[in-house]
């Protein structure tokens, strides 16, 4: 069947009207003949019934008998070989035979006679059509005469019902014919009727026909035409088209609206309305230019939405088209009544969308972003002349801050309040409308950096070009003409006044770094921020009209802008500014004065004011971003601002107090005894009382203030209530809570809130409850991990909670185990006690059965007691108190095979393995390369688990590594030959220095000759020579009598001790640097040293600190057994080289004990509980960080755990299970030659040789455990000497001036 006779066409045109009428409803509702070919074309893929109509079954018949045979033919070809090259597989062999048909005579002749058939057929329907269409026309035309007077008076609006016309096909011809009738000299009626056709015709159908041109010459008459029929007409073709053609359509209508638009503010200029007069909305000529920017405004801020889909091009015509007509700008302020000035394009678009929210949506995405800076650069540089002069005019003009600014933004919020719209407009009105929107279109100009490269711009009446500094000037100086309100309305938003517009501009600057540099991170900005502050500090009155408010709105962008690094370096550092004195200082130092004015209500200009609470608050507020960080709290130190919130605190605590109970039937006390915000101002001076726990020395403020318990009992009321620390912070409370919890005071506070019990009960409602109301529909998952992703976040707390060893300390020191006979299922742990007896020291079937879910229970516990024993203070009472080890132990003696008998192969399961992990860690001391933990993952194939158990000491040798090389010879070395040559008689003053020199020079070339005797003679003689000379003495000496000879000393051994000292006997012994009679001289050095610093404690009598309580100290004094250890046993060297070291300053941080309540601290620092490593040493290595190691300090801060924490820790335990021996040596030699601040320079060293691994354990959220469970590989002090040398000649002015005043200032 290659022909189509005339039965076949009639078939066909049957057909195919019946798969149109299936269709109908599809292709009715396409917006133009684009979409309803669109629709046609990929109706295969739309319509599941398509292979079911007829039309296209008869399609697939004629197909198949015109070409089945070359189909068949090809396929053979292809089978036998033929076609070798075409390659193998199913796909490539259709394709083949698909090209192959394609190509052949056959299928061009079947195509050609298809094509010539149906265009017949398809001609003669539409000939159907049309003239059924005619008819249809000719009816609705005698209709529309029969109704015309109703059409002439219909309101036109954009919104009209036009928008759910339907279409009708229309012709070229007929398109010429409405185009010649919409000819402005042709009568009105007929304009009309032809505005009525067109609008029934598609849009895309209007604008592809050839006299396009002339019609919209002809509907830019129209639109233009005083008659507001035709207007209206015009208007709402151009919205029906907005609202359902493509964009490649509408930017056509668009130009056209905006190029009308630009003509009509061209050559038939409305005058802007006169001081004493106003604008008519309802004129004539305003109302249709008003209806006209509506539209175009309406189309602004919904293209949107659509535009990145289409070309470049098409979004570039609509943003030109809109700067050309905002181009046209009139001068501000011409004549003394505005009268020679005309209505200018942006006045009525100010009106109209006051905000500017179509700039702003232009502005938001990037694609559209950049075409409209690059046309504002290029062309259209007026436009932001022109908001910029606005803006200057408004600062500027006469009186700005008077009733009459107040009037205009309360009748600009109230427009929209009464019934009937508002139609009448002032000239200051429209200008003040016209401000606002310049302010926010300049204001999201600024976010963005190319906008901020149009700057500096030139204006008229003005010298100088403006800056982006002067521009944020002036709005500074307009947010100070804050109008004072005046009317006592609740539905006034002031959202229109200068200052409310101002705070919209600067809160996004802020929040933004690279804005922030350009626009406010400058000093005319801080100087002109700080104007009221200064001008009151002076004791002269601000002339502000609503001082209260404008402070605070003041006090806000200043803590903005200190909530970044450069904005709070420029506050600390920029000394750039004039104090209330005259003297050059930093915007710190003179906030600082202010706040603590404020809060002693010491600024009479201020002291009457009904927000005084308001404005303090915002205040402190600022100076809490400041001193939040270390390198803040450094320059605020010499205010004691602490103790200024302090007292207020205080002062308004006993107030309350005071307060008379009510008592039925008695008057109601006075107002003013009890303000209503009284209560709220209390909790702002705790929560800014609070912040001074962010820094280890900050802690310390905090505890001298006595207000630590009542500010983490506040703290807890948030932290339960998930609330964020403030507006400006964006982590929660978790560093505070780590910083708090890493001192022995805090703890106390921790714990007395309930803050422990609730982090107690939390984990136990998660490992043992789980979700009981979604149990029954969603059961839970069988843990996969050994610690259960819904009890990861409760196990990092109690790690957070737990590192410090004073905190255990506080918590368990003295305390049993419960240790029961039988335990209720619904009986709850409730301390951590509590937990170690449930959780971990499980050695009773009762334990056992009390747990829901014992393996995982446990094994939680044992990955937590792991953790708690790195830190050998806390393994010791741990040890002491609940011999944890003898526990683990006879658990794997009960997990063999035989466990009647206790014999046979022990049963490898997740609890045996974690057992076995925690023991080895309990029992074997060493650095990275003297113990082998074994890991607790299974491996795979024959043998998982190749690391021996065992159920009974000695610990296998498998885990202790071969010991190093620890010669006590004498390796010959430049230095070891300048110690040997130098004598007690010869050491004089260039002595230190030449020391010093030669073991920088050694240990940076040769570290690896200077151990054994060489390290212990260099300790020695160095303490020796440093004791010696007056200058270098910094504690008194002591020398009691007994500790030289061989007498008894009063003080015992505690258990605790007992176990450090035979900890530190198998470690020399590994160590081979003692022999097995070593126990009777460490015993003795240790009781001497106990008796020694027991002498020097004040007498306390804390109820509430456990470490301060008798004569406890610290659980092990580790210095004294690592300088027991270089001196290979020598109990008097080691004695002798103590006591000298006691009188040195570095002994106060190097030898943790040897401050412990020491009588040489002032009496508050004695008795705070805290250590000097921790507020001293600690606070300087997170201070440092954050300059020479940021991406770790960000870190840390990410994670909730804290440097000071792990430092503590290390230093506490000299680096013992961490570092190497010789490395400890060398950290201890170091401290002790180079001088105490390299304390602080070797844990930023630490912390930079593990950065890789700190970056990778914060993503997978666990850095707290691989901080305080892995050794620190790699790590030689030799490598990293130059690096602390660097970090000397930076920061040694400060940290060891900071180190020499202890005990001289608090904190």
């Amino acid at each position: 069947m290659s022909q189509f006779s005339v039965e076949d066409e009639a078939e066909l045109q049957s057909l195919l009207r019946q798969l149109l009428k299936t269709t109908k409803d599809r292709i009715s509702g396409a917006p133009s003949v684009e979409c309803a070919e669109e629709i046609l074309l990929h109706l295969e893929e739309t319509d599941k019934n398509f292979h079911n109509y007829e039309f296209v079954k008869y399609l697939r018949q004629y197909v198949e008998s015109s070409l089945g045979a070359v189909i068949d033919e090809e396929t053979e070809n292809c089978a036998r070989g033929d076609g070798h090259a075409i390659g193998t597989g199913q796909d490539t062999l259709v394709h083949a035979v698909t090209r192959k048909t394609r190509e052949s005579v056959e299928y061009k002749q079947m195509m050609q006679t298809l094509k010539n058939t149906m265009m017949v057929v398809v001609e003669s329907l539409i000939n159907k059509f049309e003239e059924d269409q005619l008819k249809k026309e000719e009816m609705h035309r005698k209709s529309q005469r029969e109704q015309s007077s109703s059409h002439y008076t219909d309101n036109c609006s954009d919104s009209d019902s036009s928008f759910n016309q339907s279409y009708a096909f229309i012709k070229h011809e007929q398109l010429q014919v409405i185009a010649d009738k919409l000819d402005p000299s042709r009568p009105k009626e007929v304009r009309w009727e032809a505005l009525q056709c067109l609008c029934c015709a598609p849009p895309s159908d209007v604008l592809s026909c050839e006299s396009w041109s002339g019609l919209r010459r002809n509907l830019s008459a129209a639109l233009a035409d005083p008659d507001p029929d035709l207007s209206d007409k015009v208007l709402r073709f151009f919205a029906k088209t907005f609202s359902s053609s493509p964009l490649n359509v509408t930017r056509e209508i668009y130009t056209s609206l905006a190029k009308s638009l630009e003509n009509d503010f061209l050559y038939h200029k409305v005058s802007f309305p006169a001081a004493l007069e106003a604008m008519d909305a309802n004129r004539q000529d305003v109302a249709r230019l008003l209806k006209q920017m509506r539209l175009m405004n309406e189309f602004q801020k919904e293209v949107t939405s659509f535009w990145i889909r289409h070309p470049e091009k098409y979004m570039e015509e609509i943003i030109e088209s809109t700067l050309s007509l905002l181009s046209l700008c009139s001068e501000p302020g011409l004549g003394p009544h505005g009268y020679e000035r005309a209505l200018a394009p942006l006045h009525l678009l100010a009106l109209l969308d006051t905000k500017a929210t179509w700039f702003k949506k232009w502005m938001h995405g990037y694609y559209s972003r950049t075409v409209v800076l690059r046309l504002l650069e290029r062309k259209y540089k007026s436009v932001i002349v022109a908001a910029v002069q606005q803006c200057i005019h408004y600062s500027e003009s006469s009186d700005p801050a008077g009733d009459e600014t107040t009037d205009l933004t309360y009748a600009m919020e109230h427009q929209q309040i009464s019934p009937v719209q508002r139609m009448l407009y002032t000239g200051r009105e429209l200008e003040y409308l016209y401000f606002v929107h310049s302010l926010c279109v300049l204001g999201r100009l600024l976010m963005y950096t190319h906008g901020r490269n149009l700057f500096p711009i030139r204006v008229k009446n003005r010298k100088d070009p403006v800056t982006l500094t002067d521009l944020v000037v002036t709005f500074i100086k307009i947010m100070y003409q804050h109008p004072k309100r005046a009317f006592d309305d609740a539905t006034l938003t002031d959202s229109l006044s200068p200052t409310a517009l101002v705070m919209e501009v600067l809160r996004p600057l802020c929040e933004r770094v690279e804005c922030a540099v350009d626009c406010l991170y400058q000093t005319p900005v801080l100087e002109v921020l700080l104007v009221p502050v200064i001008t009151l500090l002076k004791g002269r009155q601000a002339k502000l009209k609503s001082l209260e408010s404008t402070l605070t709105h003041v006090a806000d962008t200043l803590a903005r802008i200190a909530t970044t690094e450069r904005g709070l370096s420029l506050f600390l550092y920029d000394r750039n500014l004039l104090s209330a004195d005259g003297e050059s200082v930093s915007a710190a130092h003179v906030i600082v004065p202010f706040t603590q004015r404020l809060l002693a209500r010491d600024l009479p200009a201020l002291a009457s004011l009904d927000s005084h609470m308001a404005v303090c608050g915002a205040f402190i507020f600022v100076c809490r971003q400041m001193y939040n960080t270390c390198e803040g709290l450094q320059a605020l130190r010499p205010y004691s601002l602490h103790e200024s919130i302090a007292a207020t605190w205080r002062k308004m605590s006993t107030q309350s107090e005071r307060v008379p109970t009510p008592v039925p039937g008695s008057p109601n006390p006075a107002s003013s005894q009890e303000p209503p915000n009284t209560l709220a101002w209390e909790e702002t001076l705790l929560d800014n009382l609070l912040n001074f726990a962010a820094t280890p020395r900050g802690l310390l403020l905090l505890q001298q203030t006595g207000a630590i318990n009542e500010c983490v009992t506040y703290m807890f009321s948030r932290f339960t209530k998930k609330l964020q620390v403030s507006r400006c912070e964006k982590f929660g409370y978790g560093v505070m809570v780590t910083q708090v919890a890493a001192t022995a005071p805090g703890m106390v506070a921790l714990h007395s809130s309930g803050f422990v019990q609730a982090i107690v009960v939390e984990l136990w409602s998660m490992l043992e409850c789980g979700r009981e109301d979604v149990r029954v529909v969603h059961p839970k998952s069988t843990p996969m991990d050994p610690i259960d992703r819904s009890c990861l976040k409760s196990f990092l707390t109690l790690v957070n909670l737990l590192s410090s060893p004073h905190a255990t300390w506080e918590l368990l020191g003295g305390q049993a185990l419960p240790n029961k006979s039988s335990y209720n299922l619904r009986e709850m742990p409730t301390s951590i006690i509590d937990l170690i007896d449930r959780l971990i020291a499980v050695n009773s079937e009762a334990k056992i059965h009390s747990l829901f879910s014992y393996e995982q229970s446990h094994t939680f516990g044992l990955r937590l007691l792991s953790v708690m024993c790195c830190s050998l203070d806390t393994l010791l009472l741990l040890e002491a108190q609940y011999r944890l080890s003898d526990m683990l132990l006879q658990g794997q003696r009960d997990n063999v095979t035989d466990p009647t008998t206790g014999e046979g192969e022990f049963i490898i399961d997740g609890l045996s393995v974690e057992r076995n992990h925690a023991l080895v860690r309990m029992s074997v001391i060493g650095g990275p390369s003297e113990r082998r933990l074994p890991p607790r993952a299974l491996l795979k194939g024959n043998d998982p688990y190749p690391w021996p158990m065992f159920c009974s000491y000695p610990v296998p040798r498998h885990y202790i590594l071969d010991g190093p090389k620890t010669s006590r010879g004498r390796q010959e070395s430049e230095l070891s030959a300048f110690l040997a040559s130098s004598k007690d008689a010869q050491l004089d003053d260039s002595w230190m220095d030449s020391c010093r020199r030669l073991y920088c020079k050694v240990m940076t070339t040769k570290a690896s000759i200077i151990t054994g005797n060489v390290l212990c003679d260099l300790l020695e003689k160095a303490v020796l020579h440093l004791s010696s000379s007056p200058a270098e003495c910094f504690f008194p000496a002591a020398e009691p009598s007994g500790l030289e000879g061989s007498g008894d000393v009063s003080c015992d051994l505690s258990p605790v001790e007992q176990l450090g000292m035979r900890t530190t006997l198998r470690y020399g012994k590994f160590l081979k640097l003692l022999k097995d009679d070593a126990e009777v001289d460490i015993a003795l050095l240790l009781r001497r040293c106990k008796d020694f610093l027991s002498q020097q404690r004040v007498k306390t009598d804390s109820e509430t600190l456990y470490s301060l309580q008798g004569c406890s100290l610290p659980p092990h004094d580790w210095l004294c057994s690592s300088v027991f250890l270089m001196a290979a046993g020598d109990g008097s060297l080691a004695l002798a080289l103590l006591l000298r070291l006691s009188r040195l300053l570095v002994s106060a941080f190097l030898w943790p004990r040897r401050l412990h309540a020491s009588v040489h601290l002032p009496v508050e620092l004695a008795q705070s509980g805290i250590p000097a490593v921790y507020w001293c040493t600690a606070h300087y290595v997170e201070l440092l960080l954050k300059a020479e190691v940021p991406l770790v300090g960000s870190a840390f801060r990410m994670s909730g755990f804290t440097p000071s924490q792990m430092c503590v820790q290390w230093l506490g335990q000299c680096f013992w299970n961490y570092l190497d021996w010789p490395e400890i040596c060398h950290y201890v030699c170091t401290c002790v030659v180079l001088g105490p601040d390299y304390q602080v320079y070797m844990c930023i060293a630490v912390l930079k040789h593990l950065q890789p691994d700190i970056l990778l354990h914060a993503q997978t959220q666990d850095l707290q455990v691989f901080l305080k469970e892995e050794p620190i590989s790699g790590f030689k002090v030799c490598n990293y000497l130059e690096f602390m040398e660097g970090l000397e000649r930076r920061y040694r002015a400060m940290v060891l001036a900071d180190m020499k005043s202890i005990l001289h200032a608090s904190g």
